[in-house]
């Protein structure tokens, strides 16, 4: 889709760490660059967008929309992905996703990414597996976060 996805951003990233050379050629086949300037947004909550997006440089800002009033709850950094369960399940978004300052996204839809399952499948087979320890390793971060925060409650404020 673009000559302008690069195999090592790939595999410096989350999503590409076990890709061989060869795999991520197949992959950046199937990826798109979009580049973006701050204050860009490159999907909103509730938008019907299965996208999968890889940060290559620069920083994402994770906005939460409680009660009409936007937060970030997570800033991105370079390597790290969003999107998986809309990419995963075709749900739609439940964050905003706003570029802070100027950034490159690897974009990634699963109609193209699904097309490598009978040409390439142990490519899709690490994807997928690399999708599942990220989704797994946030769940992991959220838990001990969850744990922290029930502490310095239940301790009034004192840790």
């Amino acid at each position: 889709m673009s000559s302008d996805v690069s195999c090592d951003a790939i595999r410096g990233s989350s999503l590409g760490r076990e890709l061989t050379g060869e795999e991520c050629e197949v992959l950046s086949g199937v990826m798109r660059a979009r580049d973006l300037d701050d204050g860009d947004v490159l999907v909103t909550h509730g938008q019907e967008d299965t996208t999968l997006f890889l940060l290559v440089f620069g920083h994402i800002a994770v906005v939460s929309d409680d009660d009409g009033e936007e937060k970030t709850v997570y800033r991105m950094k370079p390597g790290e992905i969003a999107g998986t369960r809309a990419f995963v399940d075709r749900v739609p978004r439940k964050a905003t996703l706003k570029s802070v300052g100027a950034s490159r996204v690897y974009c990634m839809q699963p109609d193209d990414f699904e097309q490598l399952i009978d040409s390439h499948p142990h490519v899709v087979y690490k994807v997928m597996r690399a999708l599942f320890c990220i989704t797994h390793s946030n769940l992991m971060r959220m838990n001990v976060e969850s744990h922290h925060l029930a502490n310095y409650i239940t301790r009034g404020g004192r840790r």
